[in-house]
């Protein structure tokens, strides 16, 4: 090899060596900091459109779970409302039995006529009440009741069916204009009575059912989307251990190729003790 001040091998190959080096030390830097291997379509490009591909699908199950929610908070409310009407029908049972009394006085049966109907009113006031978020499926409004959604393409759902409870409607046969006034009336009632108390526990039961499939569909969901967001992080995670190691030895690459490009740098100044 000649020595010329104009031509220095050895500080370009050392300048690339270091080039090398600080770019290697850059994309590790960027993963450490990151903690991803793949930040971009340039790091992988097929990797990365897998992997969002797959974020988008956990945003769309993040709307399926919202959904859910929203379905478990309305059923939450009609069951509620459901087993104090329940409660209520057994209460009034007592009146309507006690009713059938043929020995009551006009008073003593007017008194048990205005508890009764205190209790049909406290039923519809249930019913009128048992909303959330602007769903009532016991008011007989929704008959079709509400679906939501079951899964990311939003092609599937459950469905919430609507019970109407309203007074004289197909569960609840009672209404405002029975009466416990005449021992006829007392009858009459104590037959729709059961009716509904018979009805109403089927119904309560069939969104039970419904209720307890929602709950179930909702953990699956946010179970899916955790898998889903950990094959995500299998993707494109950074090894932040394997990270860690080739840091330091890039590091030190790094030092060493400063030096070698130091010294490469200082051998054109040999030739100037040959003109001494």
């Amino acid at each position: 090899m000649s020595n010329s001040v104009h031509t220095n091998a050895a500080a370009a190959t050392a300048l690339q060596n270091l080039s090398r080096t600080n770019d290697n030390l850059t994309s590790v830097q960027n993963r450490v900091s990151t903690g991803l291997r793949v930040q971009g379509a340039k790091d992988n490009s097929a990797i990365w459109a897998i992997a969002q591909q797959q974020r988008a699908d956990v945003g769309a199950l993040a709307a399926v779970k919202q959904s859910l929610d929203r379905a478990t908070s309305i059923a939450d409310v009609a069951l509620t409302a459901g087993e104090s009407i329940s409660d209520l029908l057994n209460q009034m049972k007592e009146k309507v039995v006690a009713a059938k009394d043929v020995s009551l006085s006009t008073q003593s049966r007017s008194l048990l006529n205005s508890d009764f109907k205190a209790l049909l009113r406290a039923i519809s006031s249930a019913v009128e009440n048992a909303s959330f978020d602007g769903g009532n499926i016991l008011n007989g409004v929704l008959t079709n009741g509400i679906r939501f959604l079951a899964n990311a393409d939003a092609t599937s759902f459950v469905t919430l069916s609507g019970k109407n409870l309203t007074l004289s409607g197909a569960i609840i046969s009672l209404g405002m204009a029975d009466s416990l006034l005449t021992l006829t009336g007392a009858t009459t009632a104590l037959t729709k009575l059961d009716n509904s108390i018979n009805t109403l526990n089927s119904a309560m039961g069939d969104l039970g059912s419904q209720a307890k499939q929602i709950t179930a569909h909702n953990t699956f969901v946010s179970k899916l989307s955790d898998t889903v967001e950990s094959g995500i992080g299998n993707l494109v995670d950074a090894d932040l251990a394997k990270e860690s190691a080739r840091l330091q030895a890039l590091q030190v690459q790094q030092q060493l190729g400063v030096q070698a490009l130091s010294i490469a740098n200082q051998a054109p100044q040999i030739i100037l003790s040959l003109f001494q």
